[in-house]
């Protein structure tokens, strides 16, 4: 069964929430859901996902699994908050781990922060399939912008995350901690190797100022057109770009907030002994 699809726009982040289902009134999997937050007031609401749940409730779903396919640093996940409103299982890869461990001592954590991915009710392994209603999910590990990057297979549609963006856009950033641009690379080139007419769903959309937005593409485009990975560019010459273009890229307006939040399966760090939940500002780290 051919996979329904339904992209939520948030132009705050640029980011694409999915809504993955089988059919009316069956099963869905909804990837990558936004928390908006202000910084301003330390603040957060749920205009965006409650987008995403009014959409669900109205084709009469049920919620198997909300699914990460990183620990973004450019938004809040509000996937604890869908959980707690339409319940299914929250997931990411198993490798957050690692990116668990860099943060808890960033951001000197409380000795209770666990760093083995229990956040999460399920850490998917490289390769695991998974069902959602009558249509087979595949996780497929693609580090680089992060360790612990997955895209997520539904028949001939992949959910890429942060790997690469619309031909014009090229592809993400690797210089977060853990990042590697070599490993980015050869996860891009993984992803390319499927059958040409492969659909790629995005995370996020950059679009230049003479296109409206656009979330998905196929290996054939990317591998014809993208302006940083497309055919003919090898390993070293794409490293090469992407070290020297991170190199000129300040931090995303979120990073410190969102991460905190994400490695925890978006949920608020614990309240103090007060009754409130803080979140940490770490000087001259980043």
């Amino acid at each position: 069964m051919q996979p329904n699809i339904e992209g939520f726009f948030d132009p705050v982040s640029a980011t694409i929430s999915y809504v993955v289902f089988d059919q009316p009134s069956g099963h869905c999997a909804i990837i990558d859901p936004v928390l908006d937050y202000d910084p301003k007031s330390g603040r957060t609401t749920h205009q965006a996902v409650d987008k995403l749940i009014d959409f669900v409730r109205s084709r009469n779903l049920t919620v198997d699994w909300i699914l990460e396919t990183h620990a973004h640093a450019d938004h809040l996940s509000s996937a604890h908050y869908l959980k707690m409103e339409l319940g299914g299982k929250t997931a990411i890869g198993d490798k957050i781990s690692a990116v668990q461990t860099v943060f808890k001592k960033m951001f000197n954590l409380e000795k209770g922060f666990s760093t083995d991915g229990a956040q999460f009710d399920h850490l998917f392994a490289d390769g695991e399939y998974f069902d959602v209603g009558k249509i087979r999910g595949k996780a497929i590990l693609v580090p680089g912008h992060t360790p612990a990057d997955l895209a997520y297979q539904f028949e001939d549609a992949i959910f890429i995350g942060d790997t690469m963006f619309m031909p014009d856009a090229g592809t993400a950033r690797a210089d977060f901690p853990g990042g590697d641009a070599r490993q980015l690379y050869r996860s891009i080139r993984k992803l390319l190797e499927y059958p040409p007419e492969t659909r790629l769903f995005m995370c996020h959309d950059y679009p230049p100022s003479d296109r409206p937005i656009k979330w998905e593409s196929t290996v054939a485009d990317e591998r014809a057109h993208n302006i940083h990975v497309h055919d003919g560019i090898s390993e070293d010459k794409f490293v090469a770009m992407r070290t020297a273009r991170d190199a000129t890229l300040g931090m995303p307006a979120l990073i410190l907030p969102s991460v905190q939040v994400n490695i925890r399966a978006g949920q608020l760090p614990p309240a103090e002994d007060n009754g409130t939940a803080y979140l940490k500002i770490p000087v001259n780290i980043l």
